[in-house]
């Protein structure tokens, strides 16, 4: 049963993308004519920003800070960020800039860039799940910890031989806790464990339901699995996505990397 789960895992995983999708993005303003009338919706790590050894080590390069605040102006501030990290973590990388944001895999929410979570959708995890968890990082030296709160995530980047145990160490605690309400994500070099009930695209829709939002196109761009969710749920909204690395399903083009996608944002505030 533990190597079942495991694989189930990880062939979800392999299977969120698909070579046949479409692989073209049009240019800017054919896409986007009307900032007036569109949610600008952005994954960080991987769509932002390029991926680093640990999650630590991001950073944002010159300019996209710039882009982001002027594109927050043009769209009469409908622009949010759509991420796995907490507020608190999205704050420190982008500081002293502040965005509206849906974090936490929907976790939180911040509808006004003055103000603290307008929403908390998540209790913390059970301490002894989290000490179950965390004990799955003496798997190997590379395995790095990282405690939310509300969820617990395992970064294997610099261990990439130790995937198919920690999917194994997680399925085989989620077997002993079958009614425990939790959630596994799998993404790039990650596994996240998170309580079941909210993800990216329920806090996306929540974040549609208000101003400055509300009415709105959205165009989501996202790149891992964990954004699958929201790329689902765009034609309910007639709203455009597109992923980056790799042409994931049911999107309208993809990006080859974050550099490309920090430069059309760049080209929608260009009229020419």
């Amino acid at each position: 049963m533990k190597s079942e789960l495991a694989d189930m895992a990880l062939d979800k995983k392999r299977t969120m993308f698909d070579d046949d999708a479409p692989d073209v993005v049009p240019v800017p303003h054919a896409l986007v004519p009307h900032l007036d009338e569109t949610a600008i919706l952005l994954d960080i790590d991987g769509t932002l920003l390029d991926l680093m050894p640990t999650p630590r080590e991001v950073w944002v390069p010159p300019g996209l800070s710039e882009t982001l605040s002027r594109l927050t102006e043009r769209t009469s501030g409908a622009l949010a960020l759509v991420s796995g990290r907490s507020l608190n973590d999205i704050d420190l990388i982008f500081a002293p800039d502040v965005f509206r944001a849906v974090a936490g895999h929907g976790a939180e929410m911040r509808l006004a860039v003055d103000s603290e979570a307008d929403a908390v959708h998540a209790p913390p995890l059970d301490k002894e799940l989290k000490r179950r968890l965390a004990a799955i990082a003496k798997l190997s030296p590379g395995i790095l910890l990282e405690d939310k709160g509300y969820s617990l995530a395992l970064h294997y980047r610099l261990a990439p031989h130790a995937e198919k145990a920690i999917y194994e160490s997680v399925s085989l605690i989620r077997a002993d806790l079958p009614s425990a309400p939790i959630e596994v994500l799998p993404g790039k070099f990650v596994c996240e464990i998170k309580h079941s009930g909210f993800t990216k695209a329920s806090g996306v829709r929540e974040l549609m339901k208000h101003e400055p939002f509300k009415g709105r196109r959205p165009l989501f761009i996202g790149d891992d699995v964990t954004d699958e969710t929201v790329f689902a749920i765009m034609p309910d909204m007639d709203g455009l996505a597109f992923s980056v690395g790799r042409r994931a399903m049911g999107v309208n083009g993809h990006f080859d990397a974050p550099a490309d996608v920090r430069m059309f944002l760049a080209r929608l505030l260009d009229p020419r």
